[in-house]
């Protein structure tokens, strides 16, 4: 899958590039570098995690800010995996910039690094990608516009990390499961705790409002206490899930401060934290919740199920976490090809694809291997891997190219690869699930069959193409045959661009795997054109049915 930021640290000087024989640094950019001092330090002589974060979300509000040339809040952050302590003496170098804007609010990457000034080394501590939003009525931000390559991969990935964060929270339901009861457990209400924090102007950031990195500074706080309660040692945090800002609170405000161990697993346990506010008589007003990891090596006591809600919640959110770390947050060598597809992975998937297919469509440094009958067939050699695009124009309304290519079942009409091709499970209006079958490409040798799993977008908007995803998962019900080999597929899919109302631009991705390689191999080596004949029937077939109306949903029609 995609590793989710690009940026490449070297030196000191960040990431910068030559761009009109000048040197480009993106306009949004922001960077802030601080030595860890003893007062930054917990009691193991490490950067406080709450420190960190407090200079995570000044260095991202600044640099939001910069783009929306007005005031901006922190409206949400993503999950955070820190991946190194910081000692004292350490510097950390933090690096933030706006990915993409929306209507009035706007994606930041935070970049982390830790630097040893003794010995010029450099390692990545976490990464992270924040949410917020312009203070001003009736804003429309002015849209990003990417010059290089990370760049536009960013841009064109944040459309799709956007759209998970919105439907994140429904996830929980599905995966509420009935849970085991342990001999040596202990009350989680041992673990609670409260603290009262009174908010006065240094807390408060430049727009008088209590500074979103204070509040997390405090929460990661009473979170620690709740899970030193529990293991009786000084445990590690290893990760802050996505987690929302509710409302704000201001200068004069008491802020209660609340956290409760929900659920312990083997080396690790999940703290829940939330934060209210209140002034005066006023009831308590819901500020933020958050749910953090924190490890431990030593054995420890489980938690009772006291809280039944918190406790299976957990064991949600603890699936959540692995399925996003095993799929969504490795590089896209270090993902297996085919992963097992349930409902409750269905969203982290669906991102993997989508990803995977948006990252080959960023690429700039494709090479031109030969080109018939208006088709063009490029090709892209890097880290070992092969990938192969073929790019045409038909004279078909985009979105009839989307619906008609995005209906796998017809692709045998214009594909002579597809013999057929079954729907096993319509998962939702945007993913199905495919069994594809195709030829031997060896006399008397055995077909293949692949199980699909497409992922569909319509554009965000005019900067985005319609796109149709397609990679390899493994279902129990579907396992390989003896008539068949199993194929795989990495990543591939269609982008379909818009170039005026009757003229498409299509290009077809594909990182070959070998089961594809075999398919395609004698086309890259010049050897034949078939690609050409297949897609000059894809160009017929798209004509042939622009003006069905079968094609479109009902709610298009």
């Amino acid at each position: 899958m995609t590793e989710p930021l690009t940026w490449k640290i070297t030196g000191r000087e960040g990431d910068f590039h030559e761009h009109n024989d000048e040197v480009y640094r993106n306009p949004t950019e922001v960077k802030m570098s601080q030595i860890v001092l003893p007062c930054h330090a917990n009691h193991c002589g490490e950067l406080s995690v709450g420190q960190l974060l407090k200079w995570m979300d000044s260095t991202a509000c600044l640099s939001a800010e910069r783009h929306a040339g007005c005031s901006c809040i922190t409206a949400s952050v993503d999950d955070i995996h820190f991946e190194h302590t910081i000692g004292v003496g350490k510097v950390v170098n933090i690096i933030a910039k706006v990915n993409r804007a929306f209507t009035s609010s706007m994606e930041v990457g935070i970049l982390v690094n830790c630097e040893d000034l003794y010995t010029d080394r450099q390692w990545k501590v976490c990464h992270a990608f924040a949410t917020f939003v312009a203070r001003r009525t009736e804003v429309q931000l002015k849209q990003v516009l990417p010059h290089t390559q990370m760049e536009q991969m960013e841009y064109s990935l944040a459309a799709e990390r956007r759209r998970m964060r919105l439907i994140h929270a429904e996830i929980i339901t599905d995966l509420l499961s009935s849970s085991t009861e342990y001999q040596d457990a202990v009350p989680a209400e041992r673990t609670r705790v409260e603290s009262v924090e009174l908010v006065l102007p240094p807390h408060a950031n430049h727009q008088v409002s209590t500074f979103g990195g204070q509040i997390m500074a405090w929460m990661e706080n009473v979170a620690t206490i709740a899970a030193s309660r529990l293991c009786h040692a000084h445990p590690t945090l290893r990760s802050i899930d996505m987690f929302h800002f509710r409302g704000p609170s201001h200068i004069g405000d008491r802020l209660v401060l609340k956290a409760i161990v929900n659920n312990s697993f083997k080396h690790s346990m999940e703290v829940g934290v939330c934060a209210e506010a209140y002034k005066g008589g006023e009831p308590l007003r819901h500020i933020n919740s958050a749910f953090m990891t924190f490890e431990v090596l030593d054995r420890f006591p489980h938690v009772l199920q006291d809280g039944k809600r918190r406790y299976l919640e957990a064991v949600a959110r603890k699936k959540i976490r692995l399925d996003r770390k095993y799929i969504i947050s490795c590089k896209q060598t270090e993902v297996p090809v085919s992963v097992p597809w349930d409902p409750s992975n269905q969203m982290y998937l669906s991102y993997n694809n989508v990803s995977a297919l948006k990252l080959m469509d960023a690429r700039n440094n494709w090479v031109l291997t030969f080109e018939k009958n208006k088709v063009r067939l490029y090709t892209l050699e890097e880290n070992h891997m092969l990938c192969f695009k073929v790019e045409m124009h038909v004279s078909v309304p985009a979105e009839q190219t989307f619906h008609l290519l995005s209906d796998l079942s017809r692709r045998k009409e214009w594909d002579r690869h597809y013999e057929e091709c079954e729907v096993i499970n319509q998962a939702d209006e945007d993913d199905t699930l495919y069994r594809v079958v195709t030829p031997s490409v060896t006399k008397g040798g055995k077909g293949q069959d692949f199980i699909l799993l497409a992922s569909r977008r319509k554009p965000c908007d005019a900067r985005d193409p319609y796109l149709i995803a397609l990679r390899s998962v493994t279902l129990p019900t579907h396992p390989p045959t003896e008539n068949s080999t199993r194929g795989e597929v990495l990543s591939a899919g269609f982008t379909i661009w818009e170039e005026s109302s009757t003229v498409t631009k299509i290009t077809y991705y594909n990182q070959a795997t070998p089961g594809v390689l075999p398919y395609i191999s004698t086309d890259i080596a010049g050897l034949s054109s078939s690609f050409s004949s297949t897609f000059s029937a894809c160009s017929h077939f798209l004509e042939a049915n622009k003006d069905s109306l079968a094609a479109l949903p009902h709610s298009a029609q």
